[in-house]
């Protein structure tokens, strides 16, 4: 449809803009003193202009000024769509202007968060588990102690959050490939720095994330709207802002995708290390395990002899996704099973001394409004609903592929599933939300050409 991209970029930057300043008015309510007072960022207008522009209130003079620029990008690919006609200096300015709205709203937001966080405390602009608490596991890492065994009463991590909801001070809920590919970062930048923040690797897996993207498009329209969707995901660019860390998985899932697709016509080592970054993405967090099914179906295809073969084909090409896993995750449950379990899957399933609380926007809130719980803390069977809700959904959905193994449908039935997973479960946080939205969109639009094996069948 003629002019869509337009009409659908310029939603996403509005809602982008208005979800951030209601975001920064409601936590953040000392960030026009702590912007003026910054020795970086309140050098960077003059005192006067500082002091007119914080006039608005709803937003700080920085952020301000990006939402004009943003703003003024938009303007330009509005103009560019309607008058430049030469297609692809159309469509190379287009994707120009959108790679600058996300750098304006949210690579250098985010940056301004990193920066004041330097001046104000470890426990300020930033979320808790994804900045905060992976900083401290990677401090853990770096003296030999083990993360999943520790308490985090000590780190800047007690000093965040509600007093009667922060059960994360006795557990890391991530797999240790995300702060073991941390490490050498927060080395490398308190050398050359003098200080970290956990969002640095983020910013650069997310910017990898969207250079990845246009090759699983295959076409012009499709990679703009790829670009756009993910890069101003409503939740997900929050949550990049702040530091949670669903970008962190959804990037080795992207590089794995990307991979696969460089490989198509025999490029074995490219399926190799595809596999390998899949099995990096599950040894980060358990969100990536539930694309396993549909991921292997992808790359092994419904076209075998029988069940014997299909197996011995999709051991052939998935083993390196199965070492790297082990390989990463191995280690920390022969050191303590009981302390990984306990904190990767006991704490979120509302079954350790010290769970996880039922919240979130998903049906959990049903148990709660219809009194079946006294406290959050309680426990209740979720695991049933999850049974009864998501069998019966994944079956459907990889019946639905096996007659139409595309990588699209693929991706799409993971999102369709993990949506109705965790609707039924303790919790559905808004991050979730986020996370799921990308899949989605990437179910949608990705097209990986030859390398799709699609069956009519029955």
């Amino acid at each position: 449809m003629r002019r869509f991209d337009s009409l659908l970029l310029a939603v996403l930057v509005i809602a982008r803009i208005r979800i951030d300043t209601l975001a920064e008015a409601a936590v953040l309510p000392l960030r026009q003193n702590d912007v003026a007072a910054h020795p970086l960022l309140g050098r960077l207008l003059s005192p006067d202009a500082m002091v007119l522009l914080a006039q608005q209130q709803l937003v700080d003079p920085l952020a301000l000024l990006l939402i004009v620029a943003a703003l003024g990008c938009l303007l330009i690919y509005l103009l560019v769509d309607e008058f430049v006609r030469h297609e692809t200096r159309r469509h190379r300015t287009k994707m120009l202007l959108i790679s600058l709205i996300i750098a304006l709203t949210v690579f250098l937001p985010s940056l301004k968060l990193v920066l004041l966080r330097q001046e104000s405390g470890p426990a300020s602009y930033s979320h808790d588990g994804g900045v905060i608490q992976t900083e401290a596991t990677i401090d853990y890492l770096l003296v030999g102690r083990n993360p999943y065994v520790e308490d985090y009463l000590s780190t800047p991590m007690a000093e965040w959050g509600i007093d009667e909801f922060r059960t994360a001070l006795y557990h890391y809920p991530y797999l240790p490939w995300t702060f073991l590919f941390s490490a050498p970062f927060k080395l490398a930048s308190e050398a050359v720095l003098g200080w970290y923040d956990q969002r640095l690797v983020y910013f650069l897996l997310f910017a990898l994330t969207l250079a990845l993207l246009p090759a699983l498009a295959r076409e012009r329209t499709r990679a703009l709207l790829l670009l756009m969707l993910i890069g101003l995901n409503p939740i997900m660019g929050s949550d990049l802002i702040y530091g949670q860390n669903d970008s962190f998985v959804l990037a080795w899932i992207v590089l794995s995708l990307w991979l696969w697709v460089r490989g198509e016509g025999g490029g074995r080592a490219w399926r190799l290390a595809s596999a390998a970054a899949f099995g990096l993405a599950c040894a980060s967090k358990p969100t990536a395990w539930f694309l396993a099914p549909f991921w292997l179906l992808w790359i092994v295809g419904p076209g075998h002899k029988s069940v014997a073969a299909w197996l011995g084909a999709a051991v052939r090409v998935a083993w390196p996704a199965l070492a790297a896993a082990l390989l990463v995750i191995a280690p920390y449950f022969l050191w303590n099973p009981g302390a990984l379990i306990d904190d990767v899957w006991r704490w979120s399933a509302g079954t350790s001394e010290t769970a996880y609380q039922i919240w979130g926007w998903g049906g959990s809130n049903l148990v709660l409004a219809l009194g079946w719980v006294r406290s959050r803390f309680d426990q209740w069977p979720f695991w049933l609903a999850e049974l009864l809700v998501g069998v019966p959904v994944m079956a459907g959905l990889l019946w639905r592929q096996w007659h139409e193994n595309t990588l699209g449908r693929a991706l799409w039935g993971y999102a369709l599933f993990l949506f109705s997973f965790f609707f039924v479960s303790r919790f559905l946080n808004e991050n979730y939300l986020g996370y799921l939205l990308a899949f989605l969109v990437l179910g949608a639009l990705v097209v990986a050409g030859s390398g799709d094996r699609t069956t009519k069948q029955g």
